[in-house]
């Protein structure tokens, strides 16, 4: 099986979720890097997922400068849409609806996942870039735990 990014960063997230890291005490990247070629990820996937990640850290500050109005309403791109499936998009709008993310989390939702090497990332890697996000912004720790349970609960429902 090939992995890929995502996976790396699945890895990674489960790492802290599970309690293997604390986000204190960050271990180096060189240090994490020998965790996950110990654990077999290629090393090329691993560079791109800490890309990912550094691109995770520099959008905050940009998508939030040009946050969108509160009333708008998030039409997708041609290629936006052939990655995020109608399921997809129905998610995001029904965690934007229900206070669960912002406008600005939606965007940097959408932003990360449209970074992924994924041709099409299904509503479960959607849920994970999800729990990526919320996790890499302060003050989140209450969205988290709710997508976090959503994530592990495969038959949660929600309304599109």
């Amino acid at each position: 099986m090939k992995e890929t990014i995502l996976d790396v960063l699945m890895y990674l997230l489960q790492s802290y979720i599970d309690g293997d890291h604390d986000r204190e005490n960050e271990p180096e990247r060189d240090q994490l890097s020998l965790e996950l070629l110990e654990a077999g990820f290629p090393q090329d996937e691993i560079n791109k997922a800490f890309i990912w990640l550094d691109g995770l850290a520099a959008q905050h500050g940009q998508i939030t400068a040009s946050a969108p109005a509160p009333q708008s309403i998030r039409l997708y791109h041609d290629n936006e849409q052939q990655r995020m499936g109608m399921e997809s998009q129905g998610y995001l709008l029904y965690l934007e609806q229900t206070g669960v993310i912002s406008a600005i989390t939606r965007e940097l939702i959408i932003d990360r996942v449209m970074a992924l090497d994924d041709e099409e990332v299904d509503l479960e890697r959607l849920k994970w870039v999800t729990l990526m996000v919320l996790f890499n912004q302060p003050e989140q720790e209450y969205t988290f735990e709710w997508i976090e349970n959503m994530v592990f609960e495969q038959d949660a429902e929600y309304l599109h």
